[in-house]
């Protein structure tokens, strides 16, 4: 990876807020991560000159975090959060921080659409594969911060209790009746759906760390093949039923084994809510797609140049690894076509 690019980048990006327009999350770091770890670096900043336009300015702090429990979830705190980690990250270990903060946030894991999770998991990979640095430690406390920042639960969430593998347990997801509205809107409805209690804590709780690893694998992997079936119901918002439990999957390792279990019930809250509120009651024929070696799906990504493309590319091809399935890299060329 060219760690020198993706640096500057950083840089470029850390004088930039981690929403613009009010609420819209700002993609900059994790489009850019992943474009040059999959040797696009030379796209990265023309993509940033054109993307830096529309984002707003670092927000200002108001005061410093001291009853953390309750500025969670404060937005107009955002600047404080981001100061709070910057701190913390110069004076701890990330590992020590991360470990500390992953059980505080994981519960809020609808943050900002889910961005603030997905964040984190694209910081944590480039500290984990690439080593650590100012800039790529600055990103981790940025990341940290908008999830702080914009915390929010799946209603519903709670231990898991049922005995359904990832499959059926995506396959009983109910569906809201009134698809229109952003995601807090339709996040606020689930309560109303009498299947969704039992919905949401289907899933078979694991036993061991590795179960859970194996059941996050499978979950990104079933996830990228339903968004071929009801992708077009909301061909961006979709993406992210994929991008946030593959981001809790990346951040495993970095994490104590104990905090293994929880983050697959925390992945699965996700991507359950964003099926629930997004995807279409009936799923569409299997779409006609180009598919081709993971290096030309991900080069098509990057050619296509939204984030939402590029993300996915870069998740269905952890998924494709971690699975052999073919079928999965196409989800990344739908979405593609439809976005």
């Amino acid at each position: 990876m060219d760690d020198g690019i993706l640096d500057e980048a950083y840089q470029r990006l850390h004088r930039t807020g981690p929403e613009f327009e009010g609420w819209l999350s700002n993609h900059g770091p994790m489009a850019v991560e992943a474009l040059v770890r999959h040797g696009h670096g030379t796209r990265v900043h023309r993509w940033l000159d054109d993307y830096l336009r529309r984002l707003d300015e670092l927000p200002r702090g108001l005061r410093p975090i001291d009853d953390w429990r309750a500025a969670l979830g404060d937005p107009k705190r955002a600047g404080d959060w981001l100061a709070h980690f910057d701190r913390e990250l110069r004076e701890r270990p990330w590992r020590e921080v991360l470990g500390a903060w992953w059980p505080r946030l994981l519960p809020g894991i609808a943050a900002g659409a889910t961005h603030g999770v997905i964040r984190v998991g694209h910081a944590v990979r480039v500290l984990l594969s690439d080593g650590a640095g100012a800039d790529r430690l600055a990103e981790l406390g940025q990341a940290l911060g908008y999830w702080a920042a914009r915390w929010q639960p799946v209603p519903g969430a709670g231990p898991l209790t049922g005995r359904a593998d990832v499959p059926a347990a995506l396959a009983g997801v109910p569906r809201i009746a009134e698809q229109r509205g952003g995601i807090r809107e339709r996040l606020g409805r689930l309560p109303d759906v009498p299947e969704w209690p039992g919905a949401v804590t289907a899933l078979r709780p694991p036993t061991t760390p590795a179960e859970a690893e194996r059941a996050l694998t499978d979950l990104v992997h079933r996830a990228s093949l339903d968004y071929l079936r009801f992708g077009h119901a909301n061909p961006v918002m979709l993406v992210h039923a994929v991008t946030a439990p593959t981001a809790v999957l990346r951040t495993l390792h970095a994490l104590d084994p104990g905090l293994w279990a929880p983050s697959l019930t925390a992945a699965w809250s996700a991507t359950a809510a964003v099926t629930a509120v997004y995807a279409a009651p009936k799923p569409a024929s299997l779409p006609a797609v180009a598919s081709g070696s993971p290096a030309e799906v991900f080069a098509r990504a990057a050619r296509h140049g939204d984030a939402h493309v590029v993300k996915m590319a870069d998740a269905v091809l952890d998924a494709h690894a971690a699975t052999g399935d073919e079928r999965v890299l196409t989800a990344a060329g739908y979405a593609g076509q439809l976005i």
